[in-house]
């Protein structure tokens, strides 16, 4: 699936079967990165890979170099499809288990069950006999033979498999020291009962009387194998949130064609049809309504809880619930171009980045496997030279190469990865990529777009003020009946504020000039409603008092607008940009996050102290009067200045800021210059919701360091112990599997991530469609 197009390249992504470490990524990464102009990502617990790949070079290159690595791939296919492109490997019972990708991890880990009972099953009495001398009976060891054959045998295939195709491509991983360590120990052992068959020819004989570890190579085994199962069980919780934020979509769809109602699958649907949607009904796909009022929820692509009211002309986003009235709506994106599906491709690339701390990871994991081997051979010839012993050389040698497997490496950055940014998409937070997460540790500020991110974006009346004896109700009315017939966003608000008290009078010789006001003729009586300069143009002149009136209301942050009536002025209306609920809060939270808030706006300084103000930003973070060009000036003024910079905006005329800030976020409904210009995207419109994503990005991040944390110490001091004969490979074994749960568990936690519960404002949906 090409999934993004650069001038001269293309992004290609891929599902590979048969990784199981660190080690394999390495290989993988290492392997495609030889070929001129490509580069490669590769996510172990996803099985796949994001490979940049230069037009000169063919997917099928591609594929085929995956596979001289020892490896199966093929191209993803697109969500929904079922389709992809590839190779497609044969089925293998015999593998079957650890490396179909085409199957859930829920089917993998479940195809994993019977090889792990048989394994636990048989090495039970296994351990019994061996350790414990009440419980042996003559020639016990060849029934410890017996019941471990199959385990290391058909319970370890997998790994035994694995191994021997690494080793035709004369490489080494994770399974390498698995099937060395499994094999050497039982088959020490068989030599050592068929060369002496009266080894354990008596009953009750002491651990140290007898050179058998049939029971090591069984329970080494075992715990392998609950390691493997329990991390396929983990990955498929992990990336649960990718799988149902795509799986949202409605399935069907109803469409208007010639006046007959058809029901269709979802993905047939074409830009510029009409379909209905009814209450209860997801819309199918992004669109804008043509006919109908409702409450739309939309809780499921933005995280925020209030319902949406839509009318004719409001964009509508697929996936969303109609909840109340019957819409008719015009499809306007469909297939791989909706809003879901673009959530759903910046999830998935952010879970197949890396992030550059993981890079220490690989670099590691690359020449670890060959050096554990050497650690190995050094530790039994030392031993060997030290005491003449081969059977404490021999379970030192075996303990160092069970210890030191890498998969806690594997797997610390991509399961926090992809616990993090999957429940981010539940919360409607898309994290761009894994280099966000180091990006938002370092920003110390933040700069706060007033217009639609601080407040709601939509004026409303605040106050309306009367010269003479008419009523403020009767201006409004007046004022309200003329503005109703403009199309200017002020005109609308005094409009709406009008017909919220009484239905709006007929207007007639109506009359507007852009930028200055609108008249008419409401009930017979000629209204004037605009800035002084149009009611002057209108004969019209207020007096010096009025224009005291008109100065208070501005210093408090409104926008003012005359009115007269009958040739003399009447009054003022007020309207003020309401501040969000929730803001201030927001920016509480921010500060504690260590952030210092700055306000821009292009309004007047007055408008943005009031604004500031009731959001908690000091007066000297304020930047007021900055055009939309004038912003990105303003970004690098403040880096000038030393700061690491966050901004977030509507991400449409912010676009260049946001390129320009460190770490730019973007608020709205996930618009393709919002997507394109941001580091983060938030799909709601409150600002609550940047502070949730910069806490859960830095929560992630966290949670990376600490697992690289444990599974270097973890092998850093496992080695040692094992190399110095002070740790049995049965320990070392379940030290093994538990760090490489301990760092998925630890992962997981982030699905419990939350943020702070909001009640907020509801989504104001934009009222110019794209047609």
């Amino acid at each position: 699936m090409a999934a993004e197009t650069f001038t001269g390249t293309r992004i290609i992504e891929l599902d590979i079967e048969g990784m199981t470490c660190a080690s394999c990524v390495a290989r993988v990464e290492r392997k495609l990165g030889k070929l001129d102009g490509v580069e490669a990502s590769v996510n172990l617990p996803l099985e796949s890979a994001q490979v940049t790949v230069p037009d000169s070079i063919t997917d099928q290159q591609i594929i085929d170099t995956v596979t001289a690595t020892g490896y199966s791939a093929r191209l993803k296919a697109a969500p929904g499809t079922g389709e992809g492109g590839g190779l497609r490997p044969e089925d293998d019972p015999a593998v079957d288990g650890l490396d179909d990708d085409d199957r859930p991890a829920s089917a993998a880990a479940a195809a994993l069950r019977p090889r792990l009972l048989l394994a636990a099953v048989l090495t039970l009495p296994v351990v019994i006999i061996s350790m414990v001398p009440a419980a042996q009976f003559p020639h016990w060891g060849w029934v410890a033979l017996a019941l471990s054959l199959p385990v290391v045998s058909w319970a370890a295939w997998p790994f035994h498999r694995a191994a021997a195709v690494n080793a035709r491509h004369l490489a080494s991983t994770m399974d390498t020291l698995v099937s060395i360590g499994v094999s050497a120990a039982f088959l020490f052992s068989a030599w050592q009962l068929f060369v002496d068959p009266a080894l354990t020819e008596h009953a009750g004989m002491d651990m140290s009387a007898h050179a058998l570890y049939f029971e090591v190579a069984a329970v080494v085994t075992t715990f392998l194998l609950l390691g493997r199962y329990l991390e396929a069980s983990a990955k498929q919780r992990a990336g649960n949130a990718l799988r149902a934020l795509l799986n949202l979509g409605a399935k069907e769809a109803i469409v208007l064609r010639n006046g007959i109602e058809t029901r269709i699958a979802a993905d047939q649907l074409q830009p510029g049809d009409v379909f209905i949607v009814r209450p209860g009904e997801k819309i199918p796909t992004d669109g804008y309504v043509i006919e109908g009022q409702s409450a739309v929820d939309t809780s499921l692509i933005t995280g925020e809880s209030l319902p949406v009211e839509v009318g004719v002309d409001d964009t509508v986003i697929g996936a969303t619930i109609n909840t109340n009235g019957r819409l008719l709506v015009k499809a306007t994106r469909v297939g791989s171009e909706t809003t879901l599906a673009q959530m759903g491709r910046l999830v998935s690339q952010a879970q197949s980045g890396k992030a550059p701390i993981a890079r220490l990871a690989d670099r590691i994991s690359s020449v670890f496997v060959p050096v554990v081997l050497g650690i190995a051979a050094v530790t039994f010839a030392s031993w060997f030279f030290a005491t003449a012993d081969p059977q404490s050389s021999f379970t030192a040698a075996v303990a160092v190469l069970v210890i030191a497997c890498p998969c806690a490496l594997g797997l610390a950055t991509p399961t926090a990865l992809l616990t993090g940014t999957g429940r981010g998409a539940q919360l409607g937070i898309l994290i761009k990529g894994p280099q966000v997460l180091e990006d938002t540790r370092t920003v110390d500020t933040i700069v706060l777009d007033k217009t639609g991110t601080v407040t709601s974006g939509q004026l409303s009346v605040s106050a309306v003020q009367s010269f003479t004896s008419t009523t403020g109700e009767e201006i409004l009315a007046l004022a309200g009946a003329v503005e109703a017939a403009s199309e200017h966003p002020i005109a609308h608000a005094i409009a709406r504020a009008a017909k919220a008290n009484a239905p709006l009078l007929p207007v007639t010789a109506f009359d507007s000039a852009p930028g200055g006001g609108v008249r008419g003729t409401v009930d017979g009586r000629r209204v004037v409603a605009g800035r002084a300069g149009w009611l002057e143009d209108n004969g019209i002149t207020p007096a010096a008092d009025n224009y005291t009136a008109l100065r208070s209301q501005e210093e408090a942050g409104a926008t003012v607008i005359w009115v007269g009536i009958d040739g003399e002025p009447e009054g003022i209306i007020s309207l003020t940009d309401t501040v969000k609920e929730g803001s201030a809060a927001a920016i509480g939270r921010l500060k504690a996050l260590g952030l210092r808030p700055v306000l821009l706006t292009g309004d007047n300084a007055s408008v943005a102290a009031a604004v500031a103000a009731q959001v908690g930003i000091p007066a000297e973070d304020v930047m007021a009067g900055v055009l939309p060009e004038g912003k990105v000036e303003a970004v690098r003024r403040l880096q000038a200045g030393g700061a690491i910079m966050a901004m977030a905006g509507d991400g449409v005329n912010d676009a260049a800021a946001l390129a320009q800030a460190d770490l730019g976020i973007a608020m709205g409904s996930g618009t393709d210059v919002a997507i394109a210009a941001a580091d983060l995207t938030v799909m709601g419109s409150d600002l609550g919701q940047v502070a949730d994503a910069i806490e859960l990005s830095r929560r992630t991040l966290a949670t990376i360091k600490t697992n690289l944390f444990w599974a270097f110490f973890y092998n850093a001091v496992g080695i040692p112990v094992a190399a110095l004969g002070l740790l049995n490979p049965m320990i070392a074994g379940a030290a093994m599997a538990a760090s490489s749960v301990l760092v998925v568990s630890n992962s997981l936690r982030l699905r419990r991530f939350t943020g702070q519960k909001r009640t907020g404002t509801p989504i104001v949906a934009a009222r110019t469609p794209v047609r």
